[in-house]
């Protein structure tokens, strides 16, 4: 998944936004002190492993996930059924017969794994919508953070290829926390799914 090209549009988008905000005009000298400019980092990962609502895509992403499974091993013991009769009873089969189980075999062996290939795609999907939401959400929980910190920049930490950062310009715990207290901040719920029972 192309999560790094995702994330770094989130931080770029973010810091577009801060310095727009609060960036000198065009042609101001710099301030000949750069302590004043506050430049923070977030782990986005980290913040979708451990905010409720990236917890929340996860799980919502295994149970279906292992409806799939479910299904999918169905058909590997109707498979397994089949291969086992022509195996056993197939040299005592008359040749059309023979020939019609293993065409049969054949059939569902191909229908099984295109079955496993559109579910792999379906939960790639679902997967990046719930991320997209999660992410869409977090962009506008980074800029209200960015401006009540008086950040100027804001860089996501692994997609911007940080080479140093202080843990004190770590600002993801303090994102994950205003992040899961926002009403609602219970988790994404992907189009056609029923939200999570609690």
């Amino acid at each position: 998944m192309k999560m790094s090209k995702v994330l770094l549009n989130v931080a770029l988008v973010s810091a577009a936004a801060l310095l727009g905000a609060t960036a000198a005009p065009v042609g101001a000298q710099a301030p000949a002190n750069c302590g004043g400019v506050r430049i923070a980092f977030i782990d986005v990962q980290r913040v979708l492993a451990r905010s409720a609502a990236g917890v929340a895509a996860r799980d919502q992403l295994e149970r279906e996930k292992t409806g799939m499974q479910r299904e999918m091993d169905g058909k590997r013991v109707e498979l397994e059924k089949l291969r086992d009769e022509l195996e056993k009873k197939g040299p005592l089969m008359a040749a059309d017969a023979r020939r019609d189980k293993q065409e049969q075999f054949e059939r569902k062996r191909r229908d099984a794994s295109r079955l496993m290939d559109d579910y792999q795609k379906e939960l790639e999907k679902k997967e990046q919508l719930l991320l997209q939401r999660v992410l869409q959400d977090l962009s506008g929980v980074i800029d209200r953070v960015g401006k009540e910190r008086g950040c100027y920049l804001i860089v996501e930490k692994r997609g911007a290829s940080v080479l140093y950062a202080s843990n004190e310009a770590d600002l993801t715990d303090e994102i994950i926390r205003a992040y899961d207290q926002q009403p609602g901040a219970k988790g994404p719920v992907a189009p056609g799914a029923s939200p999570p029972k609690p």
